[in-house]
């Protein structure tokens, strides 16, 4: 018995013995807790409230945003339906049968059944930087990719932690509410660019010069502060829901340290590498396990992932918790001090 093949039984029993020892079901894997799951919804309804005031304000200053909002409607749909490819292909990434990564597909149809999901098709990307992330619109057409650099650094039971991660993301739809999040912020993008151009130019609709340049102007205004709050909510929805799968794919394979020490090895090697080399991961940031780009943790609410240290401690108070050793609130995973 090789390693992985030892690490890997060590794992099951592990799991499946927690799961059975606290009658832990898929019900109870998903779950988030009362305390974040609102948060979640909060901001979830919030987006479109703000929306229809922007909407609102476009309409009583007579700006024709109808065609605006196709424009942004159609690139929403081709995101939508195309952004797996795209951002597949942006990082040389590849879908590997199971001939090719028979390992790999192992932990995934593993992890997949124990989650109760259709398994995701697998990819993996040559490169060096250790990463992970699910991509795909909704359970029956998901992928979890894997870099070359995650493989090379983590032992087969942090491997496992990560993967598990990225099932959560493909159990809890992320990637459909994220993208349904980033619509929002990508239509105030639009139409800011839009407004700002009819503001130069001027008339639409009928309008006098004067008067159509100002409706534009007050327009560009508002996309502006939209797009901001627009963007916060949506990276506020993100970190919420990094915290959410952090802790389902830890009850999924029964060990949240694993989990906690993948992220710090993670974090660890990628604040060696050149901000050139991470540059070309820029495109699928928002999906990773670990985000890719330096500097994020000094971002604040426009930060897509939780700072590690807290990432960290939750994923250790779970472990007393699941250990039984003590009794953890589910503030721990709000994102609470």
């Amino acid at each position: 018995m090789n390693l992985f093949e030892e690490s890997y039984s060590k794992l099951s029993e592990s799991s499946n013995s927690f799961m059975k020892g606290n009658s832990m079901n898929q019900r109870s894997i998903s779950s988030v807790g009362f305390s974040l799951k609102w948060r979640m919804y909060l901001v979830i309804i919030s987006l479109p409230l703000i929306y229809l005031i922007f909407i609102s304000i476009l309409g009583s200053l007579g700006v024709p945003w109808e065609f605006y909002m196709l424009i942004a409607g159609g690139m929403f749909l081709f995101q939508y339906f195309q952004s797996t490819k795209l951002v597949l292909k942006s990082i040389g990434a590849k879908e590997v049968t199971e001939d090719e990564e028979p390992e790999l597909h192992r932990i995934i149809e593993r992890l997949s059944l124990a989650a109760a999901i259709p398994k995701p098709k697998v990819a993996v990307s040559n490169t060096d930087v250790p990463n992970a992330f699910a991509a795909g619109r909704d359970v029956n057409h998901s992928v979890i990719c894997v870099t070359e650099g995650l493989r090379k650094r983590l032992d087969p039971l942090e491997l496992e932690g990560v993967i598990g991660h990225e099932v959560m993301h493909i159990v809890n739809r992320d990637v459909s509410v994220m993208t349904f999040a980033n619509f929002f912020a990508m239509a105030a993008a639009t139409l800011m660019s839009m407004f700002m151009w009819a503001s130069i130019f001027g008339s639409f609709g009928g309008r006098n010069r004067s008067q159509g340049g100002m409706a534009f102007m007050i327009a560009y205004a508002v996309s502006v502060l939209v797009y901001f709050l627009c963007t916060i909510l949506m990276c506020t929805l993100s970190r919420y829901r990094e915290y959410a799968a952090d802790r389902g794919g830890s009850i999924l394979t029964g060990d949240p340290s694993k989990l906690a020490s993948a992220l710090q090895k993670i974090s660890s090697y990628i604040s060696t590498v050149s901000s050139k080399d991470l540059r070309k991961m820029e495109t699928a940031n928002a999906l990773f396990i670990i985000s890719a780009l330096k500097g994020e943790s000094l971002a604040g609410l426009f930060a897509s992932h939780p700072p590690l240290d807290k990432r960290v401690q939750k994923l250790q108070d779970l472990k007393l918790q699941m250990s039984g050793t003590t009794s953890i609130s589910w503030k721990k995973y709000t994102g609470e001090k």
